[in-house]
Formats: C-alpha cells, structure tokens, sequence
C-alpha cells in the first residue's frame, strides 16, 4: 500500500474505479454459479463502500471495533460493561431484532454521522424504541469511550432472521478490528469458525472475547481455542476471557473486563497502534479483492459467453434463413403454383414454345400484346409473383424464429429469456406485413431499374412499347426463372419463362443488360430480407441486452483490478 499522499490517491482513485466496475457486472442470467457470483459481488460492494473507500478516504479517522459473535454469546452486555452504562439494549429474546449501535467519543461524533462509513444504512440516535431495525444504525456519544476508538455491536452472526445475518457480515466487513465473543459452550460452532475463517483470509485485526467460562474449565478451553485459532492463521489475535459472574446492574464484574477496557484504550491511545492495527486490515482487504474479483470476472465471464451463444444462435438461424431465401430465388420454386397457372393463361403450351424456338420477332409481339393488350393477366401475374416471395421469406423468417427458440431452450439462460418474453418463440406481429412491404419495395427497385436503363432515345422507346410495368414483370419472372429443382411438366414451362423473358429483354436492353439487371434484381431483394431478419433478429439480440450481459463491463473489471494491484 502506497505510503505517500499521491501514492494513497492514487490507490483510492483506482479502488473507486474497481467499485465502479464491479457493480455493472450483474451477472442477470441463471447460470450454474450465479447465485454465489451474486453474493460475491454484493459482498465485495460492501466491503468497497463500507470500509476500503471509507477508510483510504480517511486515513486517520477513529478505529472501527465491531463486536460480533454468535446468538446469545453476550455481545450487548459486553459492549455496556466496557462502556460502564447501558448503550446497547440487551435481552433473553430471540432474535433481537433491532438497529446495531456504535458508541463514539463525542469528540469523534462527526466521523460517523454522515455516510462516511456504511453509507446504506440510516443514523438515528437516542433510546431504544419499537421502529429499530437493521436498516439504520444507533450512534451513542459516551465520554467512557476513548478517542479514536468506536464500538460497534454487531446483530448476531448466526440470527435466524436472514436481514440480521446479512447486517452482521455486512458490519464485520467494515470493520478495522473485530471483536469476536463466543462463549466456554459454542466456541467451537461451524458458523463463527467460517466467519474467522474468512477473516483471516482478509487478514483482518482479530481480537476474541471467550465469555461465561466456568473457573475450572479457563485453562483447558482457553489452551484449545488458541490452538483453533493457530490452525486459522490468527495466532495473533489475543484472547480475553470473562469468567461466569453474576450481572450487576446488568453489567458483568468490573475486574471481568477491566483487561479488555484497557487494551481498547490504550489502543485508542496510541496513534501508531491504531495505525498498525488499520494497516494490516486494510492491506489484507486489498488483498482479498484479487480473489474476489477473479471470481466475479469468472461469473462474468461465463454471463457473456452464455449471452453470446444465445445471440449466435439468432444470428446462425437468420443467417440460414437468408440462405434459404437465396436459394428460393434460384431454384424455380417461385415458378410454381399460381405463377405457373398465371404463365399458362398467356403462352399456352407447346405451341407457344415451337413459336419461341422459330423467331424471337413472334415472342416480342406475343409479350407486346400480353403486356400491352392484356394488362389484367399481367397484374394477375405481378401478383402471383408478389405473393409468392412474400410467403417464402415469411415462412424462412418464421422458421428461424422457431429455429432460434429451440435454440435457446437447450443453451444456459435461454429458458428464462424466452418465459421473460413468450413472443420471442415465433416471428413478430408485425413481420407479415413488413415482408408484404419488402416485396412491394423490392417491386419499386426494379421499375426504377427499368426506368434507369432507359438512357437513349432507342432504349427508351423500346421500354415506351412494352410499358414500364410490365418489363418489371419479366424482370422478377427472369430474376426467378431456373430450372433446378422443377420436375415434371413444370420443367417446360420454367424453361419457357426463361427464353421468352430473356429473348424480350434482351430484344429492349441487349443481352448484358439483361445480365446485369437480374443480378442486380436479386442482390436488392436479398439485401432487403437481410434488413428485415436482421430487424427479427435483434429482438433476440435485445432480450440478452436488456438483461445488460456485456462481455466489455467484464474486460472493464479486469483493467480495473490491475490498476488496483499496480497502484499498491
């Protein structure tokens, strides 16, 4: 930890940074693991707001002690006792639900009114009413309590109220030092072990208290706990044991806590002390934030690859989609059905072809009198057309939407998406009539098209006799026409389509005209289903958005821990 003013800003700049970074990894999704990820992101916002930033913000500022222990250990009548006066209301009934107190100097009074320290919780003072919870703390100002030092008793660790349990920790991990009381009977119980545990881990200042022991039992259980502390790393943490004493006035003896009571004052006292004291809490806080953060960073780190892999899922199904419309335009299936039928009631059968196959002149004036003496067939034709590649992309699109569903219903998170929104499950309400609206477009492009190529007086003639529209009409016919994928009868008849649009095309535009405008004809109608699935895909990419899983406030957290461990 940097000793200099500008070695400590720095550290503080970067540890609020860190902090920052830490509370936009939410971690939304219900992974394996994300539950713990949670509470180790909660914890280590808390321990950020309530005692790391605090505490470089303030370097000198009164030493937090905060009693903590197990229920019924006598935490409240050890905090009045070292205080000689009732501070902390105590009692028989469990859980005792009410407001931890910190008793302070009045000299030390403004350190702890405002939200210096545990910013998330209220300051009320006076007595005791029905209203404490553990939402707000009790600030008791007591001459009995040296300058520099303040006692904060803590709710019990092991409460059976789940908001009493979380305060405690909440407050130990505040604190400078920890003042742990256990009793001659519970001193070995699982729950405080872990919370010592961690401690330790922490490196924390460790002081521990050993209550109502039994004369004849001090040495044998006194000799046990320091050998259970040694196996925690905490051999350093002095122990202070308070025989079984009857209360008077409520107080324990006051030879009972007289070691204790001296030890927190000269402590209080002795600026160095309490620096130490700060010192080895803080440094070993900074030091537990690697593995905390490691630990984030994995929980985070899995969030946005299970996001990634839901928003790859949409984008492979909409990519495939795409691919199938593609292949739609080139495989004669558009030629089907009804355009098929709509063909028919102009060229006939095979007399028509034996016509295309002795003189394109008859083509062009056969499709002149279609187009220009038959424009109903037309329209019913451009219709036909129209509602054919409307229901292939419809149906692609909504193949895709189902394609992505099932998708998301085997990967991690996907499941809670899709209860989240159960429209993910099919196309939008509003996809129908936005691929009616990509043909009708696309149809606009090709007469534009037409209009376009019309650049000489010869050209534009030939476009004035065969009429804008239905040149367009060819055009899509063209555009479409193959024989792949037809069989039967149907191969005679797409063929067909394909000479005769291709001869009368080529008759107004010239052959690589021709060429040219299919191609261009196709790749506009692709580039605008492209633009529409990708508008139906984004509503996946959306839902994995609004729950904010976001591989760069992962990366963020990452560059923020370094800066910490550099700014050391």
């Amino acid at each position: 930890m940097g000793e200099s003013g500008a070695g400590n800003a720095r550290l503080l700049g970067a540890v609020q940074d860190l902090r920052s970074a830490v509370s936009e990894v939410t971690l939304p999704l219900d992974l394996p693991g994300a539950a713990s990820g949670r509470s180790t992101r909660s914890r280590l916002l808390d321990q950020l707001d309530d005692y790391v930033i605090p505490r470089l913000t303030s370097i000198d500022a009164p030493l937090l002690a905060v009693v903590g222990g197990s229920t019924g250990a006598g935490k409240s009548t050890l905090v009045n006792s070292v205080v000689g006066g009732e501070v902390s209301l105590s009692g028989v009934l469990r859980p005792t639900t009410r407001s931890p107190v910190l008793v302070h100097h009045p000299s030390d009074g403004a350190w702890f009114s405002g939200q210096r320290i545990l910013p998330g919780l209220a300051r009320i003072t006076g007595r005791h009413s029905s209203s404490d919870g553990p939402g707000a703390v009790r600030l008791v100002s007591s001459e009995s309590v040296a300058a520099g030092l303040a006692l904060l008793d803590a709710p019990d660790i092991d409460s059976v109220v789940e908001a009493n349990r979380e305060l405690a920790g909440q407050l130990l991990a505040a604190a400078d030092l920890w003042i742990f009381v256990t009793t001659a009977a519970r001193y070995a119980d699982a729950v405080p072990w872990d919370l010592l545990r961690e401690a330790s881990e922490r490196g924390t200042a460790v002081a521990v208290v050993l209550d109502r022991v039994p004369a004849p039992a001090v040495d044998e259980i006194r000799t046990h706990l320091a050998s259970m502390l040694r196996e925690q790393g905490l051999e350093q943490a002095p122990i202070f044991t308070v025989l079984e004493s009857e209360l008077v006035d409520g107080l324990l003896p006051d030879d009972q806590v007289e070691r204790l009571r001296a030890w927190l004052t000269a402590l209080a006292g002795d600026a160095q002390a309490r620096a130490v004291v700060v010192r080895q809490t803080l440094e070993g806080a900074l030091t537990s934030l690697d593995a905390r953060t490691r630990s984030l960073l994995a929980a985070g780190a899995d969030q946005a690859a299970a996001g990634n892999a839901l928003v790859e899922a949409a984008r492979t199904a909409y990519a495939d989609a795409t691919t199938q419309v593609h292949e739609g335009m080139e495989d004669g299936s558009l030629l089907r059905g009804e355009v098929l039928a709509r063909w028919q009631e102009f060229v006939g059968t095979g007399e028509f072809f034996r016509q295309v196959e002795s003189t394109v002149s008859r083509v062009r004036d056969r499709f002149t009198s279609f187009i220009k003496g038959e424009p109903a067939r037309a329209d019913n034709l451009g219709e036909a057309l129209q509602s054919g590649v409307e229901a292939l992309i419809s149906n692609r699109g909504e193949l895709a939407a189902s394609a992505t569903a099932r998708a998301w219903r085997v990967l991690p998170g996907g499941d809670q998406l899709l209860a989240a929104d159960p429209g993910l499950a099919r196309s939008s309400d509003a996809a129908a009539a936005k691929a009616e609206r990509v043909v009708r477009d696309w149809q606009g492009d090709i007469l534009e098209m037409v209009r376009s190529e019309g650049r000489d007086r010869r050209t534009t003639a030939r476009i004035m006799a065969y009429g804008v529209n239905g040149l367009g009409v060819v055009l899509m016919l063209v555009t479409f026409a193959s024989t792949a994928g037809v069989t039967g009868a149907e191969i005679g008849i797409a063929g067909g389509t394909a000479v005769v649009g291709q001869k009368l095309l080529e008759a107004v535009f010239g052959d690589q005209a021709v060429r040219e405008l299919a191609r261009q004809a196709r790749e506009r109608l692709l580039t605008r289903v492209e633009e529409l699935y990708a508008a139906e895909r984004e509503r996946y990419e959306g839902a994995v958005t609004t729950v904010h899983v976001d591989a760069e406030k992962t990366a963020h957290l990452e560059k923020a821990a370094a800066a910490v461990r550099a700014a050391r």
